[in-house]
């Protein structure tokens, strides 16, 4: 018996901005790096291989040709671009003064840990998890419980099991859109997670840096904190322009913190040891936000292309599922069925770089970023199907 000759997915409509190959081997992409010199191609860590909008490239050669480059503040035109954005897209007043600039959302969500936990209390996280959930209470030495992440019909939520949690847990590390999973929480998922939290009197620090990249028609991001008054007071929400426009490696990322109380603490935790942003970060989120919808429109069209070829992809390959993405452009692979060891290092030596499930808590898992080209997407999908059904041949 042959092996299967991969399917061809439907041709979607060609654009040029984001067809164009880009080399970023020599880059210093961390992305690129990793498989450099060899024949895989790095569909992990998730960056986009697409080139950022012209206005964030002009605004910054601005900002260069100036020549100088000492210490700077955040730009009052961002913050109001920020406070106007969150109003038009989620109906959600917030405060210039509840927005704390940060050089990255990683350390926000440290930083959320530290602030909110004493020694003796503990985190909350969702399991599977993006890893830096799980690495910030193991880094500031405070417990962890694991609320573990489960699949509703064909959407992956996060369970609310008081029972799950270890005694003193005081924060509650959330994510939406999921990563991994790629779920959108409804408003009623969402009153679920707020009722939990003031149910377990829990801060609820939430991740939702792909709140931009919705793909999946009639789904709409609304933010934890918009939910209520309560839900607000209780909340730190995490976002950025990173992955929306692809300026991850500039650092530019914002906590909102309506509670005063709450803010301080956090604020007094970051200082001195947390460094400003850099002036070119404010000044690619600028305009990012300023200018950067048409790219943006542009590139959902595209990314929800490349999402129905995985999801038609992975579907027709033996040993693999995959559920309807709703948001971001991470496909969280089911490979438990796969009969190897490791599904990462099989797909590996299959010229596929993906991400590991183990990171993210479920060996058994593995996740594709399809932020790129559409001719890299088919390449890599026909490696793996080419390799799924030499495994069944010789089983």
């Amino acid at each position: 018996m042959q092996p299967a000759k991969p399917a061809k997915s439907a041709s979607p409509q060609p654009d040029p901005l984001f067809d164009q190959h880009i080399d970023r081997t020599s880059s210093n992409s961390i992305k690129w790096q990793k498989y450099q010199g060899q024949d895989v191609l790095p569909m992990w860590v998730a960056d986009s291989d697409f080139k950022v909008p012209e206005a964030i490239t002009n605004a910054l050669h601005n900002h260069v040709d100036h020549g100088i480059f000492g210490y700077g503040s955040a730009p009052k035109a961002l913050t109001d671009l920020i406070v106007e954005r969150i109003q038009r897209l989620y109906q959600w007043h917030i405060e210039p003064e509840w927005i704390v600039y940060l050089p990255g959302l990683v350390c926000g969500i440290n930083l959320a840990v530290r602030a909110v936990c004493d020694a003796e209390q503990g985190v909350a996280c969702p399991s599977p998890i993006y890893p830096p959930f799980k690495s910030s209470a193991k880094l500031a030495k405070r417990s962890l419980s694991k609320l573990p992440v489960l699949l509703e019909g064909q959407r992956w939520l996060m369970s609310l099991d008081e029972n799950a949690l270890l005694p003193d847990t005081r924060l509650l590390l959330f994510c939406n859109p999921l990563n991994p999973g790629g779920t959108i929480y409804r408003r009623n998922e969402l009153e679920a997670v707020a009722d939990f939290a003031k149910q377990q009197d829990l801060i609820v620090c939430s991740d939702e840096i792909h709140c931009d990249l919705l793909l999946e028609p009639g789904c709409q991001h609304i933010p934890f904190a918009s939910l209520n008054e309560d839900a607000a007071q209780r909340s730190i929400t995490l976002i950025a322009p990173s992955k929306t426009f692809n300026i991850a490696g500039l650092g530019a990322s914002m906590a909102i913190i309506p509670n005063p109380t709450l803010r301080r603490e956090f604020i007094r935790t970051k200082a001195g040891i947390v460094p400003d942003v850099n002036v070119l970060a404010y000044t690619a989120a600028q305009a990012a936000y300023e200018h950067g919808q048409p790219w943006l429109d542009r590139q959902l069209a595209y990314l929800r292309q490349n999402k129905t070829t995985v999801e038609q992809a992975i579907n027709r390959m033996p040993y693999l599922t995959l559920q309807p993405i709703e948001g971001t452009y991470l496909a969280w692979i089911d490979a438990t069925a796969l009969p190897v060891p490791s599904p990462f290092k099989f797909f590996e030596q299959a010229g596929v770089g993906l991400s590991p499930g183990a990171d993210f808590g479920h060996p058994g898992f593995v996740r594709l970023n399809f932020a790129c080209r559409h001719q890299t997407l088919v390449e890599a999908l026909q490696r793996m199907e080419q390799a799924v059904n030499s495994l069944q041949e010789q089983q």
